[in-house]
């Protein structure tokens, strides 16, 4: 199988990855970091964001679906490489800059 056909499935790991953390927020009355609104994102567009990077994931996934369905391949193995990477990159932002940490925390 071509990279190629991994690459969406690994997109698609990070934009399902991303989408977890807003609608916590969102739940919870907090701001959180968005590129829609900054660092003090209000909870309805962290609901927004999350939403957003669900469906474009899941959208990345089913465009490199089969016809039928069918076993994963290594199209699983690239989703959670996504998912992975998304993780480490967020634990690092947080542990260093702490982007969604106000300041004096």
């Amino acid at each position: 199988m071509p990279s190629t056909t991994r690459i969406p499935s690994c997109l698609a790991g990070v934009l399902v990855a991303n989408s977890v953390p807003h609608p916590g927020t969102a739940v919870t009355g907090r701001t959180h970091l968005t590129p829609i609104a900054g660092s003090e994102s209000s909870p309805a567009v962290n609901l927004a964001w999350g939403a957003a990077n669900a469906v474009g994931g899941l959208a990345l996934l089913r465009a490199g679906s089969r016809p039928g369905g069918g076993a994963w391949d290594r199209r699983l193995v690239a989703f959670e490489l996504g998912a992975a990477v998304f993780s480490v990159w967020m634990v690092a932002s947080e542990a260093l800059p702490h982007v969604n940490t106000p300041a004096g925390r």
